[in-house]
């Protein structure tokens, strides 16, 4: 039975995909909510109906575009899951090709502008970009314009993005359900999901844009404060009770400043996983020998930990490595790191030691730019440190796991 394998959302989809003569089906929304599986079969679906078409064209060797943000991605979300369900085994010629029931499948990155030139020429029978929002627009057009065989049709299947964003402005906005079908998912439309998951997922999504994103599936920007759930009654903790914490790792955020703040945070993380500001150093007009000396006097109290750094001035770093210290380029990826954080803040997992000072002018200060979809500059030195260090230590799989 159908339903044994596809929710009611993707069930309506599949029998409109399969049933009607569109051009281009979105599939959009929350994460974990299926429209890459959908998509993923659908796809297979779509191969047998050009496979047909063509041949009643006399064409032998139909040619179809699968794309990804990048052919790792590719791989990771389309083909190894298709390998996973249905024990396939894809191969490959040196031009990232192969044949699956008689069409030519010609794999593509797509988020880059130089992917625009392996496209241009070919004649394709459709389409299916997987990650839609990564893809330059350019790219996306040109893939459009590939799609010129008889019956192509497109699939794109993606998760929101800010609501300026060019795929939602000319496309999904402007769906017709006919020629342009966009379908919107939302977490709890994957029934398959257990209620246990659903509810850990909202409970530890942080609040404001990331939760209306992630559990919503909706297009929207940030507004006001950025870290909504920060509590001054709960994330402040006095120095007195910070020495019965039992830290088992230290690391160092470093934010280069001048004219505006530069600040260096010393974060320690628990034997239970949690984080902690233990210590910030924040000032105006200082020169690297004052950053270096900050960082020394660190090294020498809390051990040789790691320091990272804002990339922006090379120079720093490479002088604070030269002096010593193990000192490495931050992890900067802004939106993924701010909702790393604030989900700390809603787990009750990052705590502020509460004597410091720049930290509480920023933490309510620290916006976002609505026309942008990014933090307003201003407010933000020691709120990045904080960031550069958590983030890069989770994502270099270093020390313990702290992901609870």
């Amino acid at each position: 039975m159908l339903s044994e394998l596809y929710t009611p959302k993707q069930l309506d989809t599949f029998r409109f995909a399969v049933n009607s003569d569109y051009f281009m089906l979105i599939n959009h929304g929350a994460k974990r909510t299926g429209k890459t599986v959908l998509d993923n079969d659908l796809f297979l679906y779509e191969l047998r109906r050009i496979k047909r078409i063509a041949a009643g064209q006399g064409i032998e060797n139909p040619q179809y575009i699968l794309a990804g943000a990048d052919l790792g991605a590719l791989n990771r979300n389309v083909l190894n899951e298709l390998t996973n369900k249905y024990g396939i085994d894809f191969h490959f010629d040196k031009h990232n090709r192969f044949k699956m029931f008689g069409v030519q499948v010609c794999c593509f990155g797509h988020s880059k502008a130089n992917d625009l030139g392996r496209i241009r020429g070919m004649t394709a029978y459709g389409a299916y970009i997987n990650e839609g929002t990564m893809a330059k627009e350019e790219v996306f057009d040109e893939i459009k314009s590939r799609c010129s065989g008889e019956g192509a049709r497109m699939l794109i299947d993606t998760n929101p993005d800010n609501p300026e964003h060019w795929l939602k402005k000319n496309y999904i906005d402007k769906a017709d359900g006919t020629t342009v079908k966009a379908v919107h998912y939302r977490l709890d439309d994957n029934t398959f999901l257990s209620s246990r998951y659903k509810k850990n997922m909202k409970e530890t999504t942080p609040s404001g844009m990331f939760y209306d994103r992630n559990i919503e599936g909706l297009w929207v920007m940030g507004k006001g404060v950025i870290y909504k759930d920060f509590n001054l009654n709960v994330h402040y903790i006095s120095r007195e009770k910070l020495k019965s914490v039992n830290f088992v790792k230290y690391m160092a955020g470093v934010d280069w400043g001048y004219e505006h703040y530069g600040a260096i945070v010393l974060i320690g993380l628990d034997d239970k996983g949690n984080y902690y500001l233990v210590k910030e150093v924040a000032r105006r007009f200082e020169e690297i020998d004052f950053w270096l000396e900050e960082a020394l006097k660190l090294k020498k109290e809390y051990g040789d930990i790691k320091f990272y750094c804002d990339s922006a001035r090379p120079e720093y770093v490479k002088k604070f490595r030269k002096n010593g210290l193990k000192a490495v380029n931050a992890k900067k990826e802004v939106l993924s790191g701010i909702e790393r954080i604030a989900q700390l803040y809603k787990r009750r997992e990052l705590y502020i030691v509460d004597d410091v000072e720049r930290f509480k002018e920023e933490i309510y200060m620290y916006v976002w730019d609505e026309k942008k979809g990014e933090p307003v500059k201003a407010f933000d030195d020691v709120q990045d440190a904080i960031r550069y260090a958590i983030y890069s230590y989770e994502n270099k799989n270093e020390g313990i796991s702290i992901l609870k």
